[in-house]
């Protein structure tokens, strides 16, 4: 083959190989019709001994994504573990969000072991499952595990979860993104259901929560519409 074939062929190659940019979203984002979110025993028992995040912190998180999900319509499952007889009941900033949403009860551990979890996750029938709760080393590496293994994708909020120490909880993240599970944070999920400042059928709903669950980026956006009347959009 002559220099100049070489090149030609080697140019075609190039141009062949060259991706091609759209202004659309990629296929992992998620969007509120596509996971069921599974929010797993965010109970007193369990937040005594959770020492990897700090309560107030948890609370806001969990608090986050509850409204999160609730404001966008996303398919949630709300599970506690022994609510009667020894746990506690689930946090009120994740119940609130939904008024009247039975909590389903388990014994067993591993939430994904639960034929009413496991009917309810079903029912709703959507491809992902968007997991957070207490602890992250047992209530949710074991959905998550199990739900990969029946092939689902799995998403897990990291700091909307909890464990006995910051080892626990961090070695039990690694070993579910190992797995092949996609960790992601609370106000993430708020922002990536959220997406686009101009879809303003959600715009306040979306700046309220952040405003009460936000942290500083809640009192960033109190600031400069208290200020400015700024507009993200």
């Amino acid at each position: 083959m002559t220099h100049a074939n070489t090149t030609t062929t080697t140019t075609a190659s190039a141009n062949a190989a060259r991706p091609v940019a759209y202004a659309k979203p990629g296929a992992t984002l998620l969007n509120a019709g596509d996971h069921t979110l599974v929010m797993i025993d965010f109970q007193s028992q369990m937040a005594f001994a959770t020492h990897s995040i700090d309560a107030i912190t948890l609370r806001s998180n969990a608090g986050l994504v509850a409204s999160a999900a609730a404001g966008f319509g996303v398919d949630t499952i709300l599970t506690t573990v022994a609510e009667k007889s020894f746990s506690g009941p689930m946090f009120e900033e994740v119940t609130a969000p939904f008024p009247g949403q039975a909590l389903l009860d388990r014994t067993s551990m591993n939430t994904w072991e639960d034929e009413a979890v496991i009917a309810r996750v079903n029912a709703i029938g959507k491809p992902r499952i968007v997991l957070a709760g207490l602890w992250t080393s047992v209530c949710i590496v074991g959905p998550a595990l199990s739900a990969l293994d029946q092939g689902f994708e799995v998403y897990v909020i990291a700091d909307a979860s909890g464990d006995i120490s910051a080892e626990a909880h961090n070695r039990a993240m690694e070993r579910m993104v190992q797995a092949g599970a996609r960790p992601i944070t609370a106000l993430q999920y708020l922002l990536e259901l959220q997406r686009d400042w101009a879809r303003g059928e959600t715009y306040d709903m979306t700046t309220g929560i952040a405003k009460k669950f936000g942290g500083g980026y809640g009192l960033g956006i109190t600031y400069a519409k208290t200020m400015f009347n700024a507009h993200e959009g």
